[in-house]
């Protein structure tokens, strides 16, 4: 799909940290920042940066969604006011799982192919994606790290695990590039949570937290109520 990067040698680089904490009130998070250039001698290289960041509670707070995402527009805020709209979009499109029909989680910034409108500031926005991550998922840990958790909530935390596990052995392009080009199978599925369940024809309680995540969490929102238009290309990705 990329005859640009015919007869190129090429490297891909890449951090990736993902946190599946025991207490159930602790959503789970996801972190990446990745960089590919390929290289051909005589030519100039092809090279783009790629990653984000996102949440995958298990049972909603509204104000923990609200802090995510200010942070995550915060960051992006310097770069270009299109930024954050854009990469939140992207981000709850990627991260859907289509035979379900449902998200993952609650989104947050999906980027890839970066390379406009130079390398410093490609360079510049990727680190404030990694730096963003912790300001935006440490105070949630703080907050609910302590928080009472019985049988019920750890049973509905392994259930929704499971679509964890769905979505990134089904539709996770990172996964499936890894297990595609040779890459360290172990390291690549670090990425599991360590346990997890499934139940056939499960159904939240009406009315319950459980199903509070469905209805009220699941789709996607303008959780900064920023009135922007949400419905950009997901292909387009240049900043400016």
């Amino acid at each position: 799909h990329r005859p640009e990067l015919a007869g190129r040698s090429f490297q891909a680089m890449g951090v990736s940290l993902v946190i599946h904490p025991l207490n159930p009130y602790v959503p789970t998070s996801h972190a990446n920042v990745r960089f590919f250039i390929a290289e051909k001698a005589g030519e100039a290289p092809v090279w783009w940066f790629g990653g984000g960041f996102d949440l995958t509670p298990y049972y909603g707070f509204e104000e923990d969604a609200r802090h995510w995402h200010l942070t995550a527009q915060q960051l992006c805020q310097p770069f270009g006011d299109d930024v954050y709209p854009k990469y939140k979009k992207w981000c709850d499109d990627y991260f859907f799982i289509k035979h379900r029909n449902e998200a993952r989680g609650i989104g947050g910034l999906f980027f890839d192919d970066l390379n406009t409108p130079d390398f410093a500031t490609s360079f510049d926005f990727m680190q404030a994606v990694g730096n963003g991550f912790t300001d935006a998922y440490l105070p949630i840990v703080e907050k609910r790290k302590l928080l009472p958790w019985g049988e019920r909530e750890r049973q509905f935390q392994l259930y929704r695990r499971g679509r964890y596990v769905e979505f990134n052995l089904v539709w996770d392009r990172g996964t499936l590039f890894g297990l595609q080009t040779g890459g360290r199978t172990e390291s690549i599925l670090m990425s599991m949570p360590p346990l997890v369940r499934w139940e056939y024809g499960y159904q939240p309680e009406a009315g319950s937290p459980e199903a509070a995540l469905y209805s009220d969490f699941l789709p996607p929102r303008d959780w900064l109520n920023l009135h922007a238009d949400l419905t950009g290309s997901d292909t387009d990705a240049n900043m400016g």
